[in-house]
């Protein structure tokens, strides 16, 4: 009985035992159930916001991008610095009640008055509530320009800095382009379009982009992300500038020009192209589309892109060969047949019919077609590979190597092309049956203007880094010979002639020479060959040099599908040439002649001066030899610097003419100058109508001057 007893009392001790620990893990499992319960539903955003405060992450800072300029210092493109503008509310100048009450509404002012876009009773209403919720982290204003910024820094409160006044600013940048639309293909995007980085911007990324810098950053509650200190950022890197041959001025003339033809023609694109001579150096390349009537943008870089049909323009290659060779001279005659003949049952047409036995100088000047078709056929049809050589002199049947993405590939073919046939010789000699990017074919004239040496088309001259120079692009010579000295003389004389007799000599200037040749080529129209509609696409282009004594600039001009009546290249491409080339040659003194006078100026038609700057007078006197003196009554010639003038003795008399102080000047018979100088050095606002002389001032001479008064002017 007692051993049965002793084994009871061990089971009952067993189970109180087990009954306890059981107890207890239920009661440690059911707080630990409650804990969870309690943080996730009554503490849950404490701790998520902890653990957000506890998050950090590097973040890339995007480095400026360098600048590209022209060839005088100009800005073409550059990054400008915008802000975004976030408020710290717990700084010490929110949290200073006294200091955030004596100041919201100055500030709220001030920020009404510098963005303009709300009333400063909103701006108050937003900042309290900034304060009254704690934010750490309010975005508050986007991509505000760096004036704005500055101003921001001066205002309450934000005028305490950065930790003290709560201001945050975080810098990005944002491409512009100053001179807006000009060269703005040339000049590019960083972006890709079509798979292809456009122009200087895409083609240099590598060194414009620079190196980008790196910033940690602190997660705070709602996701935000806050700078944690500067100590712990590593600066980017600006990126390399780049200073192109290209010039701004001459770039605004080249589309200015192309603009109206292309508007006055209702065309469909246009492109123009300058540059330099001995260097290589592009310094205009303008490029327009038709987007509606009169409506035209830069949308694709023609110029160094678009492969096309040179037509007649390419009979300078042809020329070049005959005379090369030996085949032909200037002076040697060929029978054009009446202007039509058929090779392999294809006819060719000249464009004025009736051309008989003409020297191979006529034929150029006046653009012959049969005349041409017929002399490559009978010099090189049993060797064609002759005339290909000369082709590849040249640097035709290769794409050029330029410092820009996408350039255009030629398609000349040879005479083992499959392609080849009986009518290539005379239709590749007048500039169909091949294509060329219009800069291959001004790279060709520019070499016969620079005396045979071929020079490959420059666009950028150096890349520098903080004004210091990485690296130079010098002139390379691609060939330095292209044909014999004697052939490139008799080729410049030749196109000296079509300016002075063949097809352009109806825009001859008076003031310089020129040197060219035109081209009116038939457009093709895919499949459909060289008639479209019943009717026929035409592009109009002349290439050429100035001056024709001493080529300093090449220039190429094509207007492509003119839908006017006119479409000969003489009246469409040529005057696009002239008035680029008049408007260089009136901005560059050294392609002027030098004035010589082998006799005194003896006339009685002398200028008669009604009121100019007495140096001036004197200067242009002296230049153009005309004898001056001043009236024998004139004892105030030495305290006035405007003087007026008349005819006296075959000489000009000239007369002091008093400003008095306080008094409406006579600004009449002046300059609109030298009115606008002298009298708003007087303080008067000036409005000019008209151009020319004045003719009218609207306050008669002599009244009293008023502080800040508005003169107008009507100009003659």
């Amino acid at each position: 009985m007692a051993n049965n007893s002793s084994t009871t009392n061990t089971r009952k001790a067993i189970l109180i035992r087990m009954t306890l620990v059981f107890s207890g893990m239920f009661v440690f499992a059911v707080m630990v159930l409650y804990t969870v319960f309690k943080i996730q539903v009554f503490e849950g955003k404490h701790w998520r916001s902890m653990a957000d405060s506890l998050s950090t992450r590097v973040f890339e800072i995007e480095a400026v991008r360098g600048n590209i300029f022209d060839c005088k210092g100009n800005l073409l493109a550059t990054s400008m610095p915008i802000y975004d503008v976030r408020i710290d509310a717990k700084a010490p100048a929110f949290m200073d009640e006294e200091l955030f009450q004596n100041s919201i509404d100055s500030l709220a002012n001030q920020l009404s008055s510098l963005f303009n876009d709300q009333p400063a009773l909103a701006y108050k209403k937003s900042l309290v509530r900034a304060k009254k919720e704690g934010s750490r982290y309010l975005l508050f204003k986007r991509r505000i320009t760096y004036h704005q910024m500055r101003a921001l820094t001066k205002m309450p409160l934000f005028r305490m800095g950065k930790y003290k006044g709560g201001l945050l600013l975080t810098e990005r940048t944002r491409r512009e382009k100053p001179f807006g639309l000009l060269a703005e293909r040339t000049i590019g995007f960083k972006q890709e379009i079509g798979g292809i980085k456009v122009g200087l911007e895409g083609f240099f990324d590598d060194n414009l982009s620079g190196k980008s810098g790196k910033h940690v950053m602190q997660r705070i509650a709602g996701g935000t992300w806050i700078p944690i200190d500067d100590e712990l950022m590593i600066d980017a890197q600006q990126g390399r500038d780049i200073v192109t041959t290209l010039d701004i001025n001459l770039q605004d003339v080249a589309e200015n020009a192309l603009l109206n033809t292309l508007i006055e023609n209702d065309a469909e694109y246009g492109t123009a192209i300058l540059m330099e001579v001995a260097t290589g150096e592009l310094k205009a390349v303008a490029n327009l589309t038709r987007e509606s009537e009169g409506v035209y943008a830069e949308k694709y870089n023609y110029a160094v892109g678009e492969s096309v049909e040179p037509g007649s323009t390419f009979k300078l290659v042809s020329t070049m060969a005959l005379l090369e060779d030996g085949f032909m001279k200037p002076t040697d005659h060929v029978d054009a047949e009446g202007g039509e003949k058929r090779f392999c049952n294809v006819t060719m047409k000249d464009s004025h019919l009736g051309t008989g036995v003409i020297t191979l100088q006529e034929a150029f000047e006046h653009s012959s077609n049969v005349a041409f078709g017929k002399l490559m056929q009978k010099f090189y049809a049993k060797n064609p590979n002759k005339v290909y050589s000369h082709y590849k002199d040249l640097g035709l049947t290769e794409k050029l190597n330029l410092q820009l993405a996408g350039v255009g590939a030629p398609i000349v073919k040879s005479p083992s092309n499959k392609s080849w046939s009986c009518t290539s010789l005379p239709y590749m000699a007048i500039g169909y049956e091949l294509q060329i990017t219009p800069l291959q074919l001004l790279t060709v004239y520019n070499t016969i203007a620079n005396n045979g040496v071929l020079v490959k088309p420059l666009l950028v001259k150096t890349i520098e880094q903080n004004g210091k120079v990485i690296k130079n692009y010098p002139t390379v010579v691609l060939n330095q010979q292209v044909c014999k000295p004697e052939v490139v003389k008799q080729l410049r004389g030749m196109m000296e002639g079509v300016v002075l007799r063949g097809t352009a000599s109806l825009l001859k200037s008076d003031f310089y020479t020129y040197a060219g040749k035109t081209g009116t080529a038939v457009v093709a129209n895919n499949k459909r060959g060289y008639k479209a509609g019943g009717g026929k696409s035409y592009r109009a282009s002349f290439c050429g040099y100035f001056p024709a004594e001493n080529p300093k600039y090449s220039c190429f001009v094509m207007i492509s599908q003119p839908r006017k009546e006119n479409y000969y290249a003489a009246k469409v491409a040529l005057p696009v040439f002239k008035e680029i080339a008049d408007k260089v040659y009136a901005s560059a003194l050294n392609l002027h002649r030098e004035l010589k006078f082998t006799n005194p100026y003896n006339t009685t038609d002398l200028p008669v001066i009604a009121m100019a700057d007495k140096q001036d007078v004197k200067e242009i006197l002296n230049q153009v030899k005309l004898s001056s003196h001043f009236h024998n009554d004139s004892i105030h010639q030495d305290e006035t610097d405007w003087v007026s003038g008349e005819v006296q003795d075959n000489s000009v008399a000239m007369q002091p003419r008093i400003v008095v102080a306080g008094k409406m000047p006579d600004v009449r018979g002046m300059g609109a100058k030298d009115a606008l100088y002298l009298l708003e050095r007087k303080g008067v606002r000036v409005e000019l109508k008209g151009m020319g002389k004045v003719k009218k001032q609207s306050i008669a001479p002599g009244s009293l001057l008023r502080k800040f008064q508005t003169i107008q002017l009507q100009l003659s």
